[in-house]
């Protein structure tokens, strides 16, 4: 069954506020060089093997349920840094831009998703 395209554009203004004004995501590490098989609903999980962080993971923050891998190994093209604040609150770079699928496009600043437009 497909979803009407106005109660689509609900849901995602909905995702958009959620993310603005609750709570900010928090970096969860697990050690080893691959992602848990479920992540948490909001936060991001950093995968670290000793010394050595290998990969980061979230789910998508539409809501459409994909999960994204993004390898943080100086090795890999591409690649994404991670970096918490003071407060352990997480920001990624650069953005994050799905080529398939519900095709998002966001940066994670300080916990928060900013989509772009």
């Amino acid at each position: 069954m497909k979803v009407p395209a106005w109660l689509r554009r609900i849901g995602t203004t909905w995702s958009r506020a959620r993310e603005r004004f609750g709570p900010r995501r928090r970096l969860v590490i697990v050690e080893g060089d691959s992602l848990p098989v479920r992540l948490p609903k909001r936060d991001l999980v950093l995968a670290r093997d000793g010394a050595e962080n290998w990969c980061v993971g979230l789910n998508c923050p539409c809501g459409c349920g994909q999960k994204i891998e993004l390898l943080v190994i100086p090795e890999a093209k591409p690649r994404w840094d991670v970096k918490t604040d003071s407060k352990g609150r997480p920001s990624l770079r650069p953005s994050v831009w799905l080529q398939q699928g519900c095709r998002s496009h966001f940066w994670v600043q300080d916990g928060r998703v900013q989509w772009c437009d």
